[in-house]
């Protein structure tokens, strides 16, 4: 009798076991699963963001040609005032009339 009682504990020791390893293995599969979820979610809104960003660089690259083709036209108006014989001090008229005033 009590063998039996000593393979029943044992039967059930290791069914517990089992069990315990079982779900042990269950729960790291899903954790790996969540792992990749989070991983294809992280991705999906970077590439989401990417239309966003390239409308972003349009717009600021728009705004940069403006303003060298602003600041080329000057530097032309400036260069060919000097060639056409307006003094340099008349081509900046402000820098022209702070002086003038403070004389």
């Amino acid at each position: 009798m009590s063998g039996l009682l000593i393979v029943l504990i044992v039967v059930v020791v290791l069914a517990v076991l089992l069990i315990g390893i079982y779900n042990r293995l269950v729960a790291l599969r899903q954790n790996c699963n969540q792992a990749f979820a989070d991983v294809d979610v992280q991705l999906k809104q970077r590439h989401d963001l990417i239309p966003n960003l390239v409308e972003t660089v349009k717009g600021y690259a728009a705004h940069e040609s403006g303003t060298l083709e602003a600041v080329i036209q000057a530097r032309n108006s400036a260069v060919s005032a000097e060639r056409t014989g307006i003094p340099k001090r008349w081509a900046r008229p402000k820098a022209f009339s702070a002086k003038r005033s403070a004389a």
